[in-house]
């Protein structure tokens, strides 16, 4: 049964500050309420418009869906889960000689993140450090372009530079400026910093940062696009220190 009190939780649970208090995330879609269940998280729970598609599910309407749901076209699926807790502090521990992060300074877009979570999970980075003006991860947008990673991929909001000393590793950045990505000697291991969508690297964490790496354009043109965005660079970035290992 889906009470109006539960209604009522799931729909709050599109603002940042009800995930933090209720300590829960909305997820929707058949592949993603599957990675729910195949994940460490536990699900708190699960509502589907067609009965049989899921063990234990509480089958409710189609306008019951679209009322809990936080988009505009409902899905056959949703499920409430609840955060899992991280270990900062044991995922440090574990640096070694292949080991390979992502830090995040104020990623806006939650498209950007969720694909950037998704491309760590492919190329199999070790963690995700976000500033706490990143956008939250457990944004429904963020869950959705994630496609499951944001169940495999830790993800911390932290501060940068705090956790860049605590490392020891080496620390690479982004910039339209820099040595050429395919010429610069790369690392094994390292933390690979992304800068904001608009701004870049802010001005702070610029000091931290052993070596800036520029992704060159091969369009002679000078009316080629300006730059790429966060997502792509941190793709080719990826891929690139990957290769090398």
């Amino acid at each position: 049964m889906l009470s109006n009190a539960d209604k009522k939780t799931i729909r709050s649970l599109k603002q940042k500050k009800c995930r933090d208090r209720e300590g829960l995330f909305v997820v929707e879609g058949l592949k993603m309420v599957q990675e729910a269940l195949n994940s460490t998280c536990k699900v708190r729970a699960l509502y589907v418009q067609s009965e049989g598609l899921f063990s234990g599910a509480t089958s409710i309407t189609k306008q019951q869906m679209s009322e809990i749901s936080h988009f505009d076209t409902p899905s056959p699926a949703l499920a409430v889960v609840e955060k899992e807790k991280k270990d900062l502090l044991q995922t440090i521990a574990l640096v070694s000689q292949s080991t390979l992060y992502l830090g995040l300074d104020s990623i806006r877009d939650p498209g950007n993140l969720g694909t950037i979570m998704r491309i760590a999970d492919w190329f199999g980075i070790s963690a995700i450090f976000a500033s706490a003006d990143t956008v939250d991860c457990y944004n429904p947008k963020v869950i959705q372009a994630s496609m499951g990673a944001i169940f495999r991929v830790p993800l911390f909001y932290v501060d940068l530079s705090e956790v860049i000393d605590l490392l020891s590793v080496p620390v690479w950045g982004t910039a339209l400026s820099g040595v050429s990505l395919y010429e610069a000697n790369l690392s094994s291991n390292g933390v690979v910093i992304i800068g904001n969508e608009s701004n870049g690297i802010s001005q702070r964490l610029q000091k931290k940062i052993d070596r800036m790496l520029m992704i060159p354009s091969y369009h002679n043109n000078a009316d080629t696009s300006e730059s790429l965005n966060a997502a792509m660079a941190t793709a080719v970035v990826c891929a690139e220190f990957r290769r090398r290992s």
